[in-house]
């Protein structure tokens, strides 16, 4: 059957996410998470949907990809096709050529998943490995320690708050509570939990998103942040004991992130926060 790569429309996009959640699973690779599609929604549904693509045999999807900025393609596939060469043959051909309306020309990086046929067919069109990332995970079946400080929990009347020490946290972010109620609309914000650590005087200190891909599969944590402020004071370690409770609450088996090798402090503090550090990952580009 010929492989038909596709936009899924907004209408569509509830079936992409919900082939992300049935991909998710303990031991996987590092890969696109229905939380990275969630975390993209604060732009807006129709932003988001023109940013997926899928890739579809007889009617079944067996890739999905993000185009998480114009030169690149967060990309992750079915477990059960991650070898298959036809697959992997058009997946080259489709982000190849930029008339495919994948990538554009110039230089553009793909993040797949480790093992997959696609990088390798990539590497053997020229392709390189990029700098790399430290994924890391928590697994949830035993009770998570209390984080120390304050928690509460992001509604609608705290999305500025959360707004405020995102942007104090991310050098660039452009953050807004209007953004926060645009991801909160978003299918994936339903199995979501934003939460807030506030410090002693009660300024809020550090945030974080979590993302559920549902019962007994893995949750991201995505974003988490700490004011610039108020570092240095172990409130990265907090809300991110935070967050794998509150992932443990909502049914995932594991807690993951990723962060960038390059960024040891981060790396640090999920681990100090009980996550164990697994092998690393790259993303392969294409020189302009």
């Amino acid at each position: 059957m010929e492989i038909v790569l596709g936009k899924p429309g907004v209408d569509g996009l509830s079936e992409a996410v919900g082939v992300l959640r049935e991909w998710q699973y303990d031991g996987a690779p590092m890969q696109l998470h229905p939380g990275d599609l969630g975390w993209f929604w604060r732009s807006g549904a129709e932003v988001t949907a023109a940013a997926v693509r899928t890739w579809r045999r007889d009617g079944h999807i067996l890739a999905v990809g993000l185009l998480d900025g114009p030169g690149l393609l967060r990309l992750t596939i079915a477990p059960d096709a991650q070898r298959d060469e036809e697959l992997a043959q058009q997946l080259v051909e489709d982000v190849t050529e930029p008339e495919r309306g994948v990538l554009p020309e110039g230089r553009v990086n793909i993040e797949a998943p480790m093992g997959a046929l696609v990088q390798d067919l990539l590497f053997e069109d020229g392709w390189n490995a990029d700098e790399p990332w430290t994924p890391l995970r928590r697994d949830l079946t035993e009770p998570v320690k209390d984080p120390g400080v304050r928690i509460e929990l992001v509604g609608p009347e705290k999305a500025h708050v959360f707004a405020a020490v995102h942007r104090a946290a991310f050098d660039g972010s452009r953050f807004t509570d209007k953004r926060w109620h645009a991801m909160a609309a978003g299918l994936p914000y339903a199995d979501a939990r934003c939460l807030v650590a506030y410090d002693a005087q009660g300024n809020a200190v550090a945030a974080v998103t979590v993302w559920s891909a549902g019962l007994g599969r893995p949750g991201l944590l995505e974003p988490m942040g700490v004011h610039r402020e108020h570092r240095r004071h172990g409130y990265g370690e907090a809300i991110t004991v935070a967050a794998a409770a509150a992932l443990q609450e909502l049914g995932s088996s594991s807690a993951i992130v990723c962060a960038p090798s390059a960024n040891v402090g981060a790396v640090a503090t999920y681990k100090s926060a009980g996550f164990q550090q697994r092998p690393e990952v790259r993303d392969q580009y294409r020189d302009a």
